[in-house]
């Protein structure tokens, strides 16, 4: 498939050759007050032509057709999209006004349509520049918690993923530079993400169903990671970072390089970062249960450090890179531990530790090449090998394994200008062999397998924007050895009876499944005024069910639950094979965004509403099974404790509704502060009666800027709201407000442009329990913390 795609992209370069006449637009862009904008960035859409503004804000750029429209950015103002009729002999003297705008506009890298988070049909956030590097954190979900519309499912702060409007798991996409992960993080949990934001440039999270850039494991969103590993320009540069943070007593070192000659691009990036385990508020003078540590979270510290390397070869019409990137992490286990026990005299053993060692290896193949006529204007072609394992180790003996390694091609093929229309046909392919060996191995070796092909388009009427697109894809599980045990589950209520759990009945069979999603996506962006939008997306989303979801039977310690995939159903206490089909999860998602973006003040205000058939979750059967373990797993959240024992939860399909509102508020106060105003609220709700588990709460949150010189400061105050919309036998969580703040300070020293800074973290020492975490009882958010660094770039 590699072979085939790559050499599709020759042929393709070969056959799309030659230079067009062109027609040509000169002017000047200016703000609204007359002043012309440097550094300006005028596009052709549909085409390969781009110039800057010089210092007097001038540009010139040529065309093919007749009918142009221009795209123009700049820092600091709105984007804007203006359609011209050119003649033969051209344009000049045309005037470009931007508006300034108090709203981030930054480029998002995760469509095929070039965009940003303002122009969008699908609510976007991007995370760059600065605020990335403040607020950059060990795990992703840390990183992007603070988000509009983004919670963490906290997982003790090693392993944390984000959750996009109530959904997380196999229906969040993760990607570094738009391809998959290629981790075992969509798994569980207590799997770390394979990726590091202290090195990323920016980080995308589509809010909604991106299932026509990525497939149907973007049913809820994507959060794509971007970083420079293949660069596309040789321009010497150099960032890094030094940190130190009180609460874990975290170290971190970061840095990358890019430079090279006319023709090559050369790419260095690496890091280090560890980590002891945090502390936490309201413990501090308490007695430590047993097998903790007194104000600590056990199991709770990380070492990760990692490294990449690429190079481009540059064209002169594109570029073709290749990267290699390694990642090393070992992190603890978080309510996987064996409790201590006491020596003849009384003194307490030491607790065995128990973590995870991770290693990935990961190479790319980027490129993008452009084309001057014919009817491919570009070939964008996307190819990853990823070799992953981690090993959770117990007493220094490995347990259980997980591998993976996948392929993933992607070619995108995007036509010039037809009829107003543009846009392009993806193919895409992806294939991915996973492998749990061990004691807590709770779902078998499968191999999944993803032939897709989409197809996207966009016009331009008058004010509006209308996009369009399809996909449809085929998709096949496969495993050997599944198993079905008798695993003596029983209640509460239940005589407790011994079991051999070794000679017990266990049953193994040969699972093969396929499946043909397909997804439907409208959208459209209405200027109705000057500097307003309008943005509405309706779409209808399938995913097929992920092989963890359908094979898994087994304990998983790391989420202290005994899980049961959606291929065997319940029958008076006992688990057999399911006889009914295993459907596709079918979404029918609707978004509409109102964005007011210039100005003093600007706004993004969102409303959504997901119903989603064969919705699969982990339904809880208030059943008991033997975990196979003597280890402490802490108390349950039914408030029982079984030594040994964990509740059963069973892959279900049932129809929900997921609706909800979310909404953020600028304020340039004046030329030194701005007021942002943010808050989200979401409704999960089974159409049978009931909610969903570990649905984030009610959020709102108030954040005041400085800015003037070579200061800049900000204080933010975050209120969680009491969660008591609760499933059946999950505990409703408190409400809490979490207080951060930090101070930088900007100066030059030599070539370097430095920046000193200091942040704080739950400057209340806030006691705080996530209520989308599976360990919300025994892993607190981290108490008061502050962390001192030294950033620089030359």
């Amino acid at each position: 498939m590699f072979r085939k795609t790559m050499l599709t992209s020759l042929v393709s370069a070969v056959l799309i050759s030659g230079v067009a006449n062109a027609e040509s637009i000169s002017g000047v862009v200016t703000d609204s007050d007359g002043n012309p904008v440097v550094g300006a960035t005028v596009s052709v859409a549909g085409e390969n032509q781009q110039a800057v503004t010089d210092a007097a804000g001038r540009f010139a750029v040529s065309m093919q057709a007749a009918h142009a429209e221009l795209h123009v950015e700049a820092s600091g103002f709105a984007h804007r999209s203006l359609h011209f009729t050119v003649p033969q002999q051209g344009l000049s003297d045309v005037k470009l006004v931007l508006l300034n705008s108090t709203i981030e506009v930054i480029d998002v890298k995760a469509t095929l349509f070039h965009a940003s988070a303002t122009e969008s049909a699908l609510p976007v956030n991007v995370l760059a520049g600065d605020k990335l590097k403040m607020r950059q954190a060990s795990t992703l979900g840390d990183t992007l918690k603070n988000e509009v519309g983004v919670h963490s499912n906290f997982y003790g702060g090693v392993a944390s993923s984000p959750i996009i409007r109530g959904l997380d798991g196999p229906r969040v996409l993760i990607t570094q530079n738009g391809l998959d992960a290629g981790d075992a993080s969509r798994v569980g949990p207590d799997h770390s993400v394979a990726s590091e934001a202290s090195t990323a440039t920016q980080i995308e999270v589509l809010r909604g169903p991106a299932t026509l850039f990525y497939g149907s494991g973007a049913i809820g969103g994507v959060v794509n990671v971007v970083d420079e590993r293949v660069p596309t320009d040789s321009t010497s540069r150099a960032e890094w970072m030094v940190q130190r943070e009180s609460v874990n007593n975290e170290k971190l070192v970061t840095g990358s390089a890019v430079s090279g000659t006319d023709n090559i691009a050369v790419y260095v990036d690496g890091f280090w970062r560890d980590s002891d385990d945090y502390s936490i508020p309201g413990f501090a003078e308490a007695e430590p249960e047993e097998g903790e540590k007194k104000g600590k979270v056990a199991n709770s510290a990380s070492e990760a450090k990692g490294g990449t390397v690429g190079a481009s070869w540059l064209l002169s019409n594109g570029y073709v890179g290749i990267s290699y990137g390694r990642l090393e992490r070992e992190y603890g286990i978080p309510g996987h531990s064996h409790g201590g026990h006491e020596h003849e005299e009384g003194e307490a053993h030491e607790e065995e530790q128990v973590y995870a060692d991770l290693t990935q290896n990961r190479y790319q193949l980027l490129s993008e090449l452009n084309f001057s006529s014919g009817l491919i204007r570009a070939v964008n072609t996307r190819l990853a090998f990823t070799d992953y394992e981690h090993a959770e180790i117990e007493a220094g003996v490995v347990g259980t394994t997980f591998k993976n390694r996948s392929q993933e091609a992607r070619l995108e093929l995007l036509h010039r200008t037809l009829g107003h229309w543009r846009g392009g046909l993806s193919l895409h392919y992806k294939f991915s062999d996973f492998e749990a060996i061990g004691e807590e191995a709770f779902t078998p070796p499968s191999e999944s397998q993803m032939l897709a092909v989409g197809l996207m388009e966009e016009r331009h009427f008058g004010d509006w924007l209308v996009q369009l697109g399809a996909r449809v894809e085929r998709v096949t599980i496969d495993a050997s050895d599944v198993l079905l045990p008798d695993i003596g589950a029983h209640s509460h209520g239940e005589e407790e009876h011994d079991h051999d759990h070794g000679a017990g009945m266990i049953r193994a069979f040969d699972v093969s499944q396929k499946f043909t999603p397909y997804s439907l996506s409208a959208g459209t962006v209405w200027d109705f005024a000057e500097g307003y939008n309008l943005g509405f997306s309706i779409s209808r989303s399938q995913r097929a069910p992920s092989a963890a979801e359908l094979l898994s039977f087994g304990a998983h310690i790391g989420t202290q639950s005994y899980e049961v995939g959606a291929m065997f159903s319940l029958d008076d206490d006992e688990f057999v094979l399911n006889t009914q089909p295993i459907e596709l999860e079918t979404a029918n998602n609707l978004d509409v965004t109102l964005r007011k973006f210039s100005g003093n003040t600007g706004f993004v205000l969102n409303a959504f509403y997901n119903r989603v058939d064969n919705y699969y979750y982990q339904q809880n059967t208030g059943l008991f099974a033997e975990s196979g373990h003597s280890h402490d797993h802490g108390d349950e959240e039914e408030g029982h404790e079984h030594g040994g024992e964990l509740p059963v939860y069973l892959f279900t399909a049932a129809d929900v509704t997921l609706h909800g509102l979310e909404a953020q508020f600028n304020w340039q106060i004046n030329d030194p502060f701005k007021l942002t105003l943010q808050g989200d609220y979401i409704r999960a709700r089974l159409n049978d009666g009931g909610d969903l588990p570990r649905t984030p709460p009610l959020r709102m949150a108030a954040e005041l800027a400085y800015e003037h010189d070579a200061i800049s400061a900000d204080v933010r105050a975050t209120r969680y709201y009491k969660q008591d919309n609760v499933s059946e036998l999950e505990q409703a969580t408190a409400g809490y407000t979490l207080l951060d703040a930090s101070v930088s300070y900007r100066f030059e020293l030599g070539s370097q442009l430095l920046t000193a800074y200091i942040k704080g973290q739950n400057l209340t020492d806030e006691e705080a329990r996530v209520h989308t975490s599976f360990l919300k009882n025994i892993t607190p958010l981290p108490g008061r913390s502050v962390a001192v660094g030294l950033r620089g770039s030359f």
